[in-house]
């Protein structure tokens, strides 16, 4: 059964959405993030995807006062990513209320400091963000495109123990034009022990169903549900659909 995870994606204590990455291309969807995630939670969510959009640019993190809030005024289990850059970064983000951190950037820069986390803190809490446009992987709030190819970056990881990765495709987030099914089956052909988490492009249930019936494990959904394609009913009615299925089997 496949895992469903908001995202809340902050700007200046907002709740967000961008296109494709682009700062310029930002739509204020409600100036109470909080208020968002009490509402997901009151029909059925369990987990959360929480970017810092501010600490992915200045490369620190910025909108811990969010994540504390949420964390503290919800049951929600919450996956924190954006500017997570140092010890102290990973450090504010569990103390804050997060219980699993996304790491991208340090992973693609920092080999050593990423490993040296996942040693410490265990795969479990540590989940590998793979952006990736046209192959390759995108770093810094996808503001710069590293020289690392998507495949052999994961297999390194994979091997030296990371399970949980979110792969995101950075050509179709925010575009609602479906997610990139054929690229995370072949991942998972290839990895079919990891946890994947699927990003960007899902545009309505129908997708999320897809995903689950190809065998992604989870998935990573924002802008659908703020423009409204895919609404807390819907929602509601597929964990439940899918807790039945489960039951079954």
């Amino acid at each position: 059964m496949i895992e469903i995870i908001p995202a809340i994606d902050i700007i200046e204590g907002k709740c967000v959405r961008l296109s494709q990455g682009n700062y310029e291309n930002k739509i204020v969807y409600n100036e109470n993030p909080l208020e968002v995630a009490k509402e997901l939670e009151a029909y059925g969510i369990h987990r959360l995807h929480i970017v810092d959009l501010d600490g992915a640019k200045s490369r620190h993190i910025v909108n811990y006062r969010i994540l504390e809030q949420i964390a503290s005024r919800t049951s929600l289990v919450i996956d924190f990513g954006g500017g997570i850059k140092s010890d102290e970064d990973l450090l504010i983000a569990f103390e804050n209320g997060a219980q699993m951190v996304t790491v991208g950037s340090v992973a693609a820069n920092e080999p050593q400091l990423f490993l040296s986390w996942l040693a410490k803190y265990g795969n479990d809490k540590i989940i590998l963000g793979a952006d990736v446009k046209n192959g390759m992987i995108s770093i810094n709030g996808w503001c710069e495109e590293s020289k690392q190819e998507l495949i052999p970056f994961l297999a390194n990881y994979i091997k030296k123990g990371a399970k949980k990765v979110l792969c995101t495709d950075i050509s179709r987030d925010g575009m609602l034009k479906g997610p990139a099914i054929e690229l995370y089956k072949s991942i998972m052909k290839q990895y079919p022990s990891i946890h994947l988490i699927a990003s960007g492009g899902v545009s309505s249930i129908e997708d999320i169903r897809e995903l689950n019936n190809a065998g992604i494990p989870a998935v990573v959904f924002g802008k659908a549900f703020y423009e409204g394609r895919i609404t807390l009913k819907e929602l509601n009615k597929l964990i439940e659909s899918l807790n039945e299925e489960n039951t079954e089997e």
